[in-house]
């Protein structure tokens, strides 16, 4: 089974990148292959509303929004991690989240794969669950079967995310929880 880490950080080697790494690295102990998408590493424009996709066409956007499809079509379970920016998610990670309407509208393609958020703010209560419930409400949209940390909402941590060592806590149960249902639908 294959889990998709993506981290919703436009900084490259920041504290999502690390995290998602920390987390898939979890998963990989756990027997999973692992692969990653980064919006640091990627270039994905905004949904431009076109209508194309809900005519089964490819988007016709040309950027680095193929290979995330590609990666989506492939995952068991995807877990996502952004900063807060502004109270919720990145814009970056928002237009991959928007982009992936093409998956929506073309047979409900991430349907019953099982999902995990986690965020980073700058303080304790940065903003984190609204940022988790924006991810759960795209994974919601898709039909995905959305987990917490086991006893909340995900993983929520505040930066620098490694010296935090309660919120690192609540994304090892949050990667966990995934690893389980994972294997209890398998």
């Amino acid at each position: 089974m294959k889990i998709i880490g993506i981290s919703g950080s436009p900084k490259a080697g920041g504290n999502n990148d690390k995290l998602i790494e920390k987390m898939l690295g979890i998963a990989k102990e756990r027997g999973f292959e692992t692969d990653t998408v980064l919006i640091s590493e990627s270039q994905i424009a905004p949904c431009t509303a076109c209508g194309v996709c809900g005519k089964g066409e490819k988007c016709p956007v040309g950027d680095d929004m193929q290979p995330a499809y590609d990666k989506l079509l492939q995952a068991d379970g995807i877990i996502v991690s952004s900063p807060v920016y502004f109270g919720t998610m990145t814009a970056q990670l928002k237009a991959l989240c928007d982009r992936s309407v093409l998956l929506r509208r073309q047979g409900f393609k991430l349907s019953n794969k099982v999902g995990a958020a986690m965020a980073i703010g700058g303080s304790r209560n940065g903003g984190q669950e609204k940022t988790i419930q924006s991810i759960h409400e795209w994974m919601h949209i898709h039909g995905m079967i959305v987990v917490g940390d086991g006893g909340h909402f995900g993983g929520i941590l505040r930066k620098p995310a490694e010296e935090d060592e309660e919120g690192m806590r609540t994304a090892e149960d949050t990667i966990n929880k995934l690893c389980d249902v994972l294997q209890m639908i398998e």
